[in-house]
């Protein structure tokens, strides 16, 4: 009697742990999956980097100017030239170390992630308009 009722108790608990086994096999497929996608997304930023590097140059000189108003034409160039060696030797590290999760959970190497992105003005940093004159505001009105 003992040993039927062992036996009976063995059947349920397997039964009742089947359906969690295959669960948790389940969520390890989905992690493997979502990792090879990260690393595949990594590859592909690398070489993207790698390729549109160039694009620094005028990027830099477009923003420098809208920046720095006409000085912008002197510097925007030269950072051009440093950040297009630097997003190239980024890309291509990124493109030889895409197995790696470095940084973070491959997170990119660069800010921003690709040359395209990042042209938004930053803050208040724009020169003023020809024609623009701030009128201080009295204390007065600002209290």
């Amino acid at each position: 009697m003992k040993r039927r009722q062992l036996y009976c108790t063995l059947v349920v608990a397997f039964l009742l742990a089947l359906p969690l086994s295959a669960l948790a096999e389940q969520e390890i497929e989905q992690r493997d999956e979502l990792i090879a996608e990260k690393m595949a997304v990594k590859l592909t930023r690398g070489l993207t980097n790698a390729v549109t590097c160039i694009v620094e140059i005028p990027k830099q000189t477009i923003l420098s100017v809208r920046d720095m108003g006409a000085a912008g034409y002197v510097v925007g160039p030269l950072k051009g030239i440093g950040m297009t060696v630097f997003r190239a030797t980024m890309g291509a590290a990124e493109a030889a170390f895409f197995l790696i999760p470095q940084p973070g959970y491959y997170d990119s190497m660069i800010d921003p992630a690709y040359v395209w992105e990042g042209w938004e003005p930053r803050g208040d940093t724009s020169p003023m308009l020809e024609g623009e004159n701030p009128q201080p505001q009295p204390e007065a009105a600002q209290q």
